[in-house]
């Protein structure tokens, strides 16, 4: 892999882990269209590092949040941040059981399968024009909201079905208050990012010697400042409704990728 190719790849990574336009699926798009052979998922080093750096965007970015949640956790009573931290649990088991179960049958969709990552981001832009026309009830998240917004992370582990654009349309289409449904949908993933990066460093499944440190450093740079920016970004949009612009968008790419696939094939 490039430099070129890695601070390609990292912006892209960065941008659409928050944007929602699917993070998966422009990687393969991108990766397609660099021509490299440096495939996120082939590459598992360039994998973690980037979405180590998009972790610590949002981290940084709810530094506050996270505080108060600490806080409350150390006082060791059921409160609102213990009931928060609860259902954030909750909200990775899906996903947790895919991961450890399903591995092998979800690397299947990935792998240059153009057609349907595009047939996926039409799904995703069905959902954010859904999202975007429903009404904002100012609900907070429920123990059972938890599990449905949780499913919705699961089947976005797919390529093309946007992660944060699954959870957040599910959410406010659950009547949750648009603000609280971002927040809950960026902090949800922190505990799977972080216990996949452990994993697989556990695993010994990385191998350090697969690419230079330049080229690693360089992608976890651009993943980070992409991160932040897409990060904040997307908070606001989220609370004022602008995300039929990414579902125009994913409708856009979507079916490009689509007619693209059915020619090359």
């Amino acid at each position: 892999m490039t430099l070129f190719e890695a601070i390609v790849l990292g912006i892209v990574q960065g941008l659409t882990e928050f944007l929602p336009v699917s993070s998966s699926g422009h990687l393969e798009i991108a990766a397609v269209l660099l021509g490299t052979t440096s495939l996120p998922e082939e590459s598992l080093l360039f994998t973690v590092v980037v979405h180590f750096a998009t972790a610590l965007s949002t981290i940084v970015v709810f530094r506050k949040d996270i505080l108060e949640i600490l806080k409350g956790l150390l006082a060791f009573r059921w409160n609102d941040e213990t009931q928060f931290v609860f259902r954030i649990i909750l909200s990775m088991i899906p996903a947790v059981v895919i991961g450890l179960f399903f591995e092998e049958e979800l690397e299947q969709f990935f792998g240059g399968k153009i057609i349907f990552v595009g047939s996926m981001l039409l799904i995703t832009a069905l959902l954010l024009f859904l999202a975007d026309r429903a009404k904002n009830t100012g609900k907070p998240v429920s123990t059972t909201h938890a599990i449905i917004v949780g499913l919705a992370q699961a089947i976005a582990m797919l390529p093309g079905i946007s992660r944060s654009g699954a959870t957040i349309s599910t959410s406010v289409l659950l009547g949750i208050d648009k603000e609280k449904a971002a927040r809950f949908s960026f902090l949800m993933v922190l505990p799977l990012i972080i216990g996949k990066i452990g994993k697989d460093i556990v695993d010994g499944a990385l191998n350090y010697e697969s690419e230079g440190f330049g080229v690693m450093a360089v992608a976890f740079v651009a993943a980070f400042i992409a991160g932040l920016f897409a990060c904040s970004w997307m908070i606001q949009l989220v609370k004022k409704s602008k995300l039929t612009i990414f579902s125009v968008y994913c409708l856009i790419v979507g079916l490009i990728a689509i007619v693209g696939g059915w020619i090359v094939s």
